[in-house]
């Protein structure tokens, strides 16, 4: 098995070479020996010591399936592999930190997908997505000379000429760009999104190689199912490159959202803004999941919590255009020293996922059965999103909750540390219906559950994940988001005046509830408890 793999791990490598020297829109030198070699080297290493690990436990069989999954080792001696388990999960960690050198060495494309991969907590083992997290501040920098020569090609201008100061140590580094702060001629204060020089000619090349080692992987491992992420690549990264792109969907969400005060979007300036430059407006703040940061500087942290979730759930079921890299570093947050008001600021919008009219509904649809705990029509709706016979696990891996507590209702109970120890355990033994999911659902589901792991994250760091607050914000986007596509179906005055009264119902319904639980947790709600309580003993 381990000579097949190194067999094919050079066919891959011959293959990309005659395919890279015969296609004459891929120039072989810009691709890179070095950079190639690296990939295959590293995915040849990582499979070796997969296949030398497995190499005792047959393919198929209920000890190899078991291996699979995170489950205590005291039950894995039950079946006579006490000694493998923890030779697996050394083998899941050395393979973590190869993969993650390998994406820091490669840089652009190879972060992108490594910083993708780290958010993937419902499929991927914890020595995966905890050592790939660190990406997001693991970017690597572009030099001073290599700034100045993206300026100087794209605006046809120095530094010097355009800004009074430029700050050479950037305010941060991701897989595709780096942000500087600086000083216009007239004085204002901007970010200045700048691309790194050589992401735009190797992001295509990348793919491709990835698509070649990850069909080699899958002839080894037939579960290995990765090729939507590939495709997801293929599809999102010409967009995230173009930061005119950017720049429309940052004037485009503001707009959406203009009515939410809480919320800044940096104005962009676009007098000095081409495909691999982005002038904003400079804003800072703390971190969204900077904890302290909050407690310091006198910020609600259940406050910001609850708003963040209303800005999601009006993006996802009222317009269906979602912000899909809410990852901490995009997300600030700051105190108004005037007003005393905290803001949420909005960064990075090259990622966005429009989703259409057919499946934002039945996606609402979907929540409002499971914040009720409908099990028919959570069955019906995750069976019309593609999920089949697998709407049990689909459930789970939306909801990141128990089958258990998808029955009992989500908002029933917080998140207990067991519930989380039992999802991660069943997300890897169960890898290959989840590979089948992901490869069954519409495409627009796929960041989706990126976006939804990445928001968890923050609410785990708050330690408000599953408050009661934000299923019932999800509740009223779902019934307002229904309600308008009823309404713009509907031909018969009579029915679209029911249509408002009974949505009009239903949010005053939701309403008096939220008033119940604030009156429940508050000093007079407690004084009026005891009150009754009293009168009722005296009785």
């Amino acid at each position: 098995m381990a000579r097949r793999a190194l067999k094919l791990a050079s066919l891959a490598a011959a293959a990309s070479g005659i395919y890279l020297y015969g296609n004459k829109f891929m120039d072989p030198n810009d691709f890179g020996v070095v950079r190639v070699g690296r990939a295959i080297a590293t995915t040849a290493v990582i499979t070796y010591d997969y296949l030398t690990s497995l190499r005792n436990v047959p393919y198929g069989s209920e000890e190899y399936d078991f291996l699979k999954s995170q489950v205590p080792p005291s039950w894995s001696e039950t079946v006579g592999l006490g000694n493998v388990l923890p030779s697996l999960l050394q083998v899941h960690l050395r393979s973590a930190e190869r993969l993650r050198e390998l994406c820091c060495a490669n840089r652009g494309t190879f972060i992108k997908v490594g910083q993708h991969l780290g958010a993937l907590d419902y499929l991927l083992p914890e020595e995966y997505t905890r050592t790939l997290k660190v990406l997001h501040s693991q970017a690597p920098q572009s030099t001073r000379q290599e700034i100045e020569q993206v300026i100087r090609e794209d605006l046809g201008k120095e530094i010097k000429e355009l800004f009074v100061s430029f700050e050479d140590t950037p305010l941060g580094a991701a897989s595709l760009a780096q942000v500087h702060k600086a000083v216009l001629q007239d004085g204002r204060t901007v970010a200045v999104k700048i691309q790194h020089p050589k992401v735009q000619a190797q992001s295509s090349k990348d793919i491709f190689l990835m698509e070649v080692l990850l069909l080699v992987v899958k002839q080894i491992f037939p579960d290995f199912e990765f090729m939507w992420l590939v495709e997801e690549a293929k599809k999102n990264l010409p967009l995230e490159l173009d930061f005119l792109n950017e720049g429309r969907n940052a004037e485009k969400v503001a707009q959406m959202l203009k009515n939410f005060e809480f919320l800044k979007v940096p104005r962009i300036y676009w007098e000095l803004s081409t495909r691999r430059v982005l002038l904003m407006e400079f804003m800072e703040g703390g971190q969204v999941n900077d904890k302290a940061y909050m407690e310091k500087n006198g910020i609600d942290v259940n406050e910001i919590s609850r708003n963040l979730g209303k800005l999601y759930s009006e993006m996802i079921f009222v317009n269906g255009f979602v912000h899909c890299d809410p990852h901490p570093g995009n997300v600030l947050v700051k105190k108004c020293p005037d007003s005393g008001k905290a803001y949420i600021i909005l960064l990075d919008h090259g990622l966005y996922q429009v989703l259409s009219e057919s499946f934002r509904m039945d996606y609402c649809r979907l929540w409002q059965a499971l914040i009720k705990a409908d099990m028919k029509r959570v069955q019906k709706y995750s069976r019309r999103l593609g999920a089949g016979d697998l709407y049990p696990l689909f459930a789970c891996m939306l909801t990141a909750r128990s089958w258990e507590s998808v029955n009992r209702g989500i908002d029933q109970s917080p998140v207990s540390a067991s519930e989380d120890v039992e999802i991660r355990s069943n997300a890897a033994a169960y890898l290959p219906q989840i590979t089948q999911l992901l490869n069954n659902v519409p495409r627009q589901m796929l960041l989706l559950l990126k976006t939804n792991d990445l928001l968890r994250g923050i609410e785990s760091a708050l330690h408000t994940r599953a408050s009661a607050s934000s299923f019932l914000n999800m509740s009223r986007c779902c019934i307002r988001a229904v309600s308008t596509y009823q309404r713009s179906k509907s031909h018969s005055l009579y029915r679209r005046v029911h249509i408002s009264l009974t949505e009009a119902l239903s949010l005053w319904q939701i309403n008096l509830y939220e008033l119940f639980l604030w009156l429940k947790g508050s000093r007079l709600g407690s004084w009026v408890i005891a009150f009754l309580s009293r009168m009722h003993h005296s009785t």
